[in-house]
């Protein structure tokens, strides 16, 4: 398996655990990433409001280096925004037949040209259609036995295009978790919203709903996401959140792929999980009777 890879922007700043246990967990995988040489920032939210065309034109110029450099690989994306913003490109364009002329007249200065040819995958999709539950079960030299987890999707990677999951009844996550020897917490909650960008903008509205999440976690060792957005709200906010909610405990928040680099063997620190805002005691005791077992 080989894809090509846009980490994009948040992936090399505050979400670099994202970054590095994604690459080495894909690895254990059997899974070879080819970097996109020159990509830049796909926009992100910030670009809409300003311009249509570069709202396209961005992700456009990144596919459009795939298309050159890495042409005939899927594009995966394990950030959910940038997942979405590469994927409307092709969508959009199908829809208005003017929008491509007007991307590649502007790509034509640096000598690039979009041509809708490379499939946006986002890193779930590849997880649970192309490598699978059985191969992720025959990589685990930790089980996380006694773990709880509760997936959370969040929004962008399942809306407004439920390519690979259902968005009210999301799963993919569930084998995957499962295969690790992990518990999956029963809930109903990992396709809602944590409030996304409101956190900057309409903070007591976004509190609402990480609040709600990590009620709904009860009982979980800890929550995983696949989203750096979600992953900030969930972690970085949890305090302010516990208190607006008037209950709840702290609950750990991880990335899937540390997760998976976990149960694949890897170090507390080879995935970087100092760098998480939000880990219990509990769940770093838990990890190492893992280790303890192991060994």
């Amino acid at each position: 398996m080989k894809y090509a890879y846009y980490p994009g922007c948040s992936l090399e700043t505050s979400a670099m655990e994202y970054d590095v246990s994604c690459r080495r967990s894909l690895e254990r995988l059997g899974a070879e990433l080819a970097d996109i040489p020159g990509w830049t920032c796909c926009g992100a939210s910030a670009v809409e409001p300003v311009s249509r065309l570069l709202t396209f034109a961005l992700p456009a110029r990144n596919l459009a280096l795939a298309e050159r450099e890495t042409a005939g690989l899927d594009l995966l994306v394990p950030c959910s925004a940038c997942y979405l913003n590469h994927l409307r490109v092709g969508r959009e364009c199908a829809a208005d037949r003017a929008l491509p002329g007007r991307i590649n007249e502007a790509l034509s200065v640096e000598g690039l040209h979009y041509a809708g040819k490379t499939r946006v995958r986002h890193l779930l999709d590849v997880l649970s259609a192309d490598v699978g539950a059985e191969a992720v079960a025959a990589a685990v030299r930790r089980p996380l036995e006694g773990l709880t987890v509760a997936p959370y999707y969040g929004c962008q990677a399942l809306r407004p295009y439920p390519l690979f999951d259902d968005p009210e009844h999301p799963r993919s996550m569930t084998p995957l978790i499962e295969a690790l020897g992990a518990t999956v917490l029963p809930w109903d909650l990992g396709g809602h919203c944590c409030g996304a960008s409101l956190m900057a903008t309409k903070k007591e509205a976004a509190l609402v709903s990480v609040a709600a999440i990590l009620a709904g976690a009860e009982g979980a060792d800890a929550i995983v996401t696949v989203c750096p957005m979600c992953q900030m709200n969930l972690e970085a906010y949890q305090r302010e959140a516990l208190k607006a909610g008037g209950h709840g405990n702290p609950v750990s928040v991880l990335y899937l792929t540390q997760l998976l680099g976990l149960a694949f063997g890897l170090s507390e620190e080879s995935v970087l999980l100092h760098k998480n805002l939000a880990v219990t005691g509990a769940l770093t005791d838990k990890l190492r009777a893992c280790a303890a077992a192991e060994a």
